[in-house]
């Protein structure tokens, strides 16, 4: 049973922030994929192809590790380990088409892909940091 999600952790989950997800490969080494995400409680989803490396890596060993920076804010972020608890079937892309609408403003365009999964994300560690900087790079 994963832990619960403070609500600022919640909040920067909750905009239409990339997060790049960390999964283990065969042999122990990381795999780091940028990724939109969307959330059903303290559960995080990620969509992807069931054939796709991230899924059949935590196909293998659930294990994984997600960041995220504020975009309107990228001294705001989100470490998190946890383990992917279900490999949902998503055939008609409801999951994946909400978190589009978040993130595009519209449906998932490609439609064509097989065997749609929705990796069901719960947390065990979970680190939110604001950094007291404002971001204000040279030109």
């Amino acid at each position: 049973m994963g832990i619960a999600l403070a609500d600022n952790v919640k909040q920067l989950l909750d905009r239409p922030n990339f997060a790049h997800l960390a999964t283990l490969m065969e042999d122990g080494s990381p795999l780091s994929t940028p990724v939109w995400v969307g959330r059903e409680g303290d559960r995080i989803i990620v969509c992807t192809s069931g054939k796709s490396l991230k899924a059949r890596n935590t196909q293998r060993d659930p294990r994984v590790a997600l960041s995220m920076v504020d975009f309107q804010d990228p001294y705001r972020e989100l470490q998190l380990r946890g383990r992917v608890v279900e490999h949902r079937p998503d055939p008609q892309l409801k999951l994946l088409d909400a978190i589009s609408m978040r993130y595009v403003g519209k449906p998932f365009p490609m439609r064509t892909y097989e065997d749609r999964v929705a990796l069901i994300i719960e947390a065990d560690k979970v680190r939110y940091l604001k950094l007291p900087f404002e971001h204000t790079p040279a030109a």
